[in-house]
């Protein structure tokens, strides 16, 4: 076959991947938003949105719209560039974070292969961190370019919540890895396909990274940087109109990456029990992979929001005392018995 013709499919597979993508996860922050109203209502006997459409479905687009047409203001003493840079580096980094990971298997289209995974890179957690890592700048930047004391105490909160909880985040992930073996979600998940769920292997670093998941998400009981009662809205304080929905937004895209993230590594992925043995065509099982999967995000979206209208949020001592005296301990000696373990397996004393 001529190289240009592969470059030309391998070209348009990558296109259509990553706009893929990107319109799932912004759909599923803008319902993200309809059904933590109505799990709030649920869990606090209400009925949540019910006017605009049927179940109220169509609240979300009623939402946006409102964004659509706030009026822009930027305050006078803002930094104009940067105060719009701040969200847009927020929404970017969102949406960078799904590149590696694995959506599904390969489907077959008379006989080309397409991987169902923008790049299956052998550092794609690597990635991620440093991508995690860079969101920090989009809450720092939007808290400080306003010129506002609230949204720069905010700010600063929030990125001493960040750099505090990534650190327990990444030693978790370092006994995972020390099992694995690699640092490919794709090798990840093909390796729980015929084998047990890492969660089962490391309930204790799925449980440290779980907890971080929230405070990197700045999901309640860990929302300090924006804290109504304490700082009047947080670090988009004076942000309105689409400005504040990207903030939104990428709040949003983060559980929902986060939460995919947490089904690709600790329970399988696109996999699921059988998968190889129920003698179906290899498509029909990738699709059934693929909606495994985001049954499984869907599970802990649903558990994000749970946690919100359930408990408190925390005091910022409070929060780094979990984060410094009690995560990262526990991930270090979670780290050292995996070690340990291995070397026994290995040897055999």
């Amino acid at each position: 076959m001529d190289l240009t013709l592969i470059d030309k499919y391998f070209l348009i597979e990558k296109i259509g991947l990553i706009s893929a993508v990107l319109a799932i996860s912004l759909l599923i922050a803008m319902y993200s938003t309809w059904a933590e109203r109505k799990v709030a209502a649920w869990i606090q006997d209400r009925r949540g949105p019910n006017r605009a459409g049927p179940f109220g479905l169509l609240q979300p687009l009623a939402d946006g719209g409102k964004l659509f047409f706030k009026e822009e203001i930027i305050p006078s003493t803002a930094n104009h560039f940067l105060f719009v840079l701040g969200p847009s580096m927020a929404m970017l980094t969102a949406c960078l974070t799904s590149a590696v990971i694995p959506w599904g298997d390969v489907l077959n289209f008379g006989g080309y292969a397409v991987s169902l995974q923008i790049a299956d890179v052998n550092i794609g957690v690597l990635w991620i961190m440093a991508v995690v890592g860079m969101g920090v700048y989009g809450i720092m930047i939007g808290g400080w370019a306003s010129n506002n004391k609230f949204s720069l105490l905010a700010a600063c909160r929030g990125a001493s919540q960040v750099i505090s909880y990534e650190l327990p985040m990444g030693l978790a992930l370092i006994a995972l890895f020390m099992i694995s073996g690699s640092l490919s979600l794709k090798d990840i998940v093909e390796q729980q396909r015929d084998g047990l769920w890492y969660v089962v292997l490391q309930p204790v670093g799925f449980l440290i990274f779980l907890i971080c998941a929230f405070a990197e998400c700045n999901r309640t009981p860990f929302d300090l940087p924006e804290a109504e009662n304490e700082l009047n809205g947080g670090y988009h304080l004076e942000y309105s109109s689409m400005k504040l929905g990207f903030y939104l937004f990428a709040e949003y895209i983060n559980m929902f990456i986060s939460s995919a993230l947490m089904a690709t590594l600790y329970f399988g992925g696109y996999s699921f029990p059988y998968m190889d043995s129920l003698g179906l065509s290899p498509n029909l099982v990738t699709i059934l992979g693929i909606c495994a999967l985001f049954l499984k995000t869907f599970a802990f979206i649903f558990f994000f929001m749970w946690v919100r209208w359930t408990l408190p949020r925390f005091r910022y001592d409070q929060l780094m005392k979990l984060g410094w005296k009690v995560l990262i301990p526990l991930a270090l000696l979670n780290m050292l018995i995996t070690g340990a373990v291995i070397l026994y397996r290995q040897n055999g004393f």
